[in-house]
């Protein structure tokens, strides 16, 4: 696991980006945090524990853009929520990390 680097060819939040309903800034937002995780696990060497701290680190901040996207007239919603549960899902799966996607994202307001 140690070393090992993301799938640079993978397109992080894919569905969301290809909708206009998602503002490209406020997706960015949320590819920002997503990313965060991945360059945590490239280091390797880290707990479960960890990696679920981690994990909750970043759905607390993307539970934060909420407001971002509301003042653009938008949110994040079912195919939004899919869209980050699978991008999360796929890096988990990548990193071989054995975390449930409902446990990896268990602090969502979304």
């Amino acid at each position: 696991m140690s070393g090992k680097k993301f799938d640079a060819d993978y397109p992080l939040l894919e569905a969301m980006y290809a909708d206009d309903y998602y503002p490209i800034e406020c997706v960015d937002k949320v590819a920002e945090r997503i990313g965060a995780v991945i360059a945590y696990l490239e280091q390797g060497g880290h707990s479960k524990r960890e990696i679920q701290a981690k994990l909750d680190e970043m759905t607390i901040g993307i539970n934060e853009l909420e407001e971002d996207f509301e003042e653009n007239d938008s949110e994040i919603e079912t195919v939004a929520r899919d869209c980050i549960g699978t991008t999360v899902e796929y890096v988990l799966r990548y990193f071989d990390i054995d975390i449930d996607i409902e446990e990896a994202i268990r602090e969502r307001d979304w």
